[in-house]
């Protein structure tokens, strides 16, 4: 199989590709524009950990002869059409697994114009691509935050979800409604994957595990918003990876062929039992700091597995004890 995985300089993009270049009867495309949202040197890290050094990243795209090494990269941004397309014609993918996109609730509120190009301008040409090279299944990146703030828990597929609370979600229902379409009008198959706080080593450095963790280790004030009456569903990324490739390996059968999955690990933890866990594993008390609820924010995430379960066999193994362990492990190296 041919597999375009779009994003593979961030977090889950490093370890699905981590996975799948151990299956060297496929071919892999990397992709990722790099850009300094946060700190490059953890992407280019996390490139370095899947076997691309920084001096192999190639700037435009090569002639591939309809093959390629088991796994390469090229910097490309989402945006670029006409390279985007010309990746497309050279690579003919079997499978595309879309990850890349501006990620983050409240830098959407700072920068509304990073979410529309990347995440809708940038997505249309991945659309495209599967649309004039047809794939045999399309995996694409939703997101928890299009269920917004639904008090209805836990939270199901076919929950209202056209309430949005920052742009950032409204991104992400954008795109399951455009994949829809074009899964309707060119016969797609795709299926949108609904992310629920995904943590774990190589985790971004902008979300709370990373954040708190920092803070903890540094001796400094942690912002709890919400006064700590938060719940997140936090799920480790080698659970989330299982739940990719499962899903990769078999499309929507039904007409049209498109399907949304909660994946998630459906146990809700609130926020100041995440913070002792974080405490205990590092051997440090938190300093905190009680806030109001923020702007965009969300008071909770609960995932209903259900489905995924049944359609897929997914089931996710990882306690958060266990999880935030090898993460802080990790990130004491």
């Amino acid at each position: 199989m041919k597999i375009l995985v779009t994003g593979t300089a961030g977090f889950i993009g490093y370890h699905l590709v981590k996975r799948l270049v151990q299956d060297h009867e496929n071919d892999i495309i990397g992709l990722d524009n790099i850009n300094n949202y946060y700190d490059q040197n953890l992407k280019y890290a996390r490139l370095k950990g899947t076997g691309i050094r920084q001096g192999d990243i190639q700037e435009l795209i090569p002639v591939m002869s309809r093959t390629c090494p088991n796994y390469r990269f090229i910097k490309l941004d989402l945006t670029d059409k006409e390279n985007i397309s010309n990746l497309f014609h050279e690579f003919k993918p079997n499978i595309v697994v879309n990850l890349a996109a501006q990620a983050g609730v409240r830098y959407s509120l700072e920068n509304p114009n990073a979410y529309i190009q990347s995440n809708i301008a940038g997505f249309l040409n991945i659309l495209e691509g599967c649309r004039h090279y047809p794939v045999k299944h399309l995996v694409y990146a939703s997101s928890s935050s299009v269920y917004g703030n639904s008090t209805k828990v836990p939270f199901s597929e076919d929950d209202k979800t056209d309430t949005p609370v920052s742009l950032y979600a409204a991104t992400k229902k954008s795109n399951e409604l455009m994949a829809y379409a074009y899964s309707h009008l060119y016969n797609i198959p795709a299926t949108g994957l609904r992310f629920f706080t995904v943590y774990g080593p190589y985790g971004r450095p902008d979300m709370a595990p990373a954040l708190f963790a920092e803070a903890i280790m540094k001796g400094i004030p942690i912002n709890i918003f919400n006064n700590g009456d938060l719940r997140r569903d936090f799920t480790y990324i080698d659970d989330i990876t299982e739940g990719i490739i499962r899903v990769v390996s078999k499309a929507p059968d039904k007409t049209p062929p498109h399907a949304i999955y909660n994946i998630g690990c459906s146990n809700p933890v609130q926020l100041i039992r995440f913070v002792h866990i974080l405490e205990e594993a590092i051997g440090k008390k938190a300093d905190l700091r009680m806030l109001p609820m923020q702007q965009g924010d969300v008071y909770q995430t609960y995932a209903d597995i259900s489905i995924l379960e049944k359609d897929f066999g997914y089931s996710p193994s990882v306690e958060l004890t266990d999880g935030i362990k090898s993460f802080i492990k990790w990130k004491m190296q």
